[in-house]
């Protein structure tokens, strides 16, 4: 099973961004004068879109009100939680790797792309990057499924020789839509239960299995 592209999921795979993201969300929530949960108890906001968690967290389908915490949200991460994030160890070298087996790299995140290419850009990994795909301002493409479909029409790409790779299901579920591999890994935020529930080819415990894995294929 030989793949000549393979996209990335950026929050909780390339990247630690805990800090940037439950305190971003603490701020709205508070702004919205909802209940503030400890940072702990928000990991499961890392990876699906924001709208989701905001609907959860809020306790309401309203789009006007998700809307407004969604801004608030923004007033604080695009000036401080953007950068209050840690580069996961040993990715340097995978994407490297990859790209030195001439394979295809693309960020695939729920994330606008407006911001996921300012963090990819300060952690210096855009240079193994095709490009940074991720969604609209106004949530549009924030859905996986939306978000691959839309990358395998705008690069022209065989799903039967792409790989997603991620750390939640909604990762490995929009793959699934779009018939293409998956690769989940478990240094990110969703447990191993979760990722085998949808059949990846490959569960990663740590960044070089990755790399033994796609290159084994090649």
């Amino acid at each position: 099973m030989a793949f000549s592209t393979v996209l990335f999921d950026l929050d909780g795979t390339l990247t630690d961004p805990f800090d940037g993201i439950t305190r971003s969300i603490q701020y709205a929530l508070g702004k919205m004068g909802a209940a503030v949960p400890e940072g702990e108890d928000l990991r499961w906001c890392i990876g699906p879109p924001l709208w989701d968690s905001f609907e959860t967290l809020l306790n309401t389908g309203e789009r006007t009100e998700l809307d407004r915490a969604v801004a608030f949200y923004r007033e604080r991460y695009t000036v401080t939680g953007l950068y209050e994030n840690t580069l996961i160890e040993g990715i340097p070298r995978v994407l490297q790797t990859l790209r030195n087996e001439e394979m295809n790299l693309h960020v695939c995140t729920s994330k606008p792309h407006a911001y996921a290419g300012k963090i990819v850009d300060h952690f210096e990994m855009m240079p193994h990057f095709g490009k940074v795909y991720g969604s609209e301002l106004s949530g549009h493409r924030s859905a996986k499924s939306e978000l691959i479909a839309h990358i395998l029409e705008e690069e022209g790409l065989s799903a039967s020789e792409t790989v997603m790779i991620g750390d939640r299901s909604h990762d490995l579920v929009g793959a699934n839509v779009n018939e293409v591999a998956s690769i989940g890994v478990l240094w990110g935020y969703g447990s191993r239960k979760e990722l085998e529930a949808e059949s990846p080819i490959l569960i990663a415990a740590r960044p070089a299995d990755i790399v033994e894995f796609l290159c084994a294929a090649a």
